[in-house]
């Protein structure tokens, strides 16, 4: 239990990082200088301010300066983050792997927000990512359909090839339905997790997309080509696979 506590606590720090750079990274800024301010009056954040979680709470939602409004994904952003690592510690325990698979999960909730916003996924956390993915899940990343089990370069390559190239079929025949954000997207998440993670990735992540859209075009009156960031929908996926791939698996497997 400890543990789990830690991993929160850290992970909810490293979340108050990822916040900076969803704001940063689609703006052409630096996410290491300068320090954090508010971004309505400028004043830098002093570090008793920034306390993930509870300074959002003592302060009321509001900058301590000009009591403008601090956007509740702050906090949200710390805890889910928080919440993917204790996940991660709790599935995986500790060893070689943790960092990396802590760092797949933080990527995952950096592209989520990013693609919200501004409907990109930087090649600055895919690119590198594809190439951590395919080292480390040659070497120590275990295969989330088979946790006894390294991946092994094999299932990462295949992974890598698989998600980006039906990605890119999709893309083609979408006609700019799909962009190369989520082709890269997917190849990465494939080099993490495998050709079965792609699989059920693509099927969870397009069904989630599909009950978006629909409830959307219904209680909100959008048209049929209103765009929907799909990279939402995609970490979504991903993320149900690394956790609860060998489940799902077994769960069809025995019926």
């Amino acid at each position: 239990m400890i543990i789990l506590a830690l991993a929160f606590l850290l992970g909810s720090i490293v979340g108050s990082f990822l916040n900076v750079c969803i704001y940063r990274m689609p703006r052409g800024l630096s996410i290491v200088s300068p320090s954090s301010r508010c971004p309505s009056c400028g004043t830098p954040i002093r570090p008793y301010d920034n306390v993930p979680i509870m300074s959002f709470l003592l302060l009321g939602g509001r900058c301590r300066y000009c009591k403008s409004k601090i956007s509740a994904r702050y906090p949200f952003v710390e805890a889910l983050n928080g919440i993917m690592y204790v996940l991660a510690v709790g599935r995986f325990g500790l060893g070689f792997h943790t960092p990396v698979i802590l760092a797949y999960c933080s990527a995952l909730v950096v592209v989520t927000f990013i693609d919200l916003d501004f409907q990109i996924i930087p090649d600055v956390i895919t690119l590198p990512g594809i190439a951590i993915g395919l080292i480390a899940g040659s070497l120590i990343l275990p295969d989330p359909f088979d946790r006894g089990f390294v991946l092994g370069f094999k299932d990462a390559a295949i992974g890598l090839a698989s998600g980006g190239i039906l990605f890119f079929v999709i893309a083609v025949l979408s006609k700019g339905g799909m962009g190369g954000g989520d082709i890269k997207m997917m190849a990465m998440i494939g080099a993490f997790s495998g050709w079965k993670s792609v699989l059920l990735t693509t099927f969870a992540g397009s069904l989630l997309g599909s009950v978006v859209g629909i409830s959307l075009m219904v209680f909100k009156g959008k048209g049929r080509k209103t765009k929907i960031p799909f990279g939402p929908f995609l970490a979504i996926g991903a993320i149900i696979s690394l956790f609860y791939g060998q489940e799902i698996a077994a769960f069809y497997l025995n019926r």
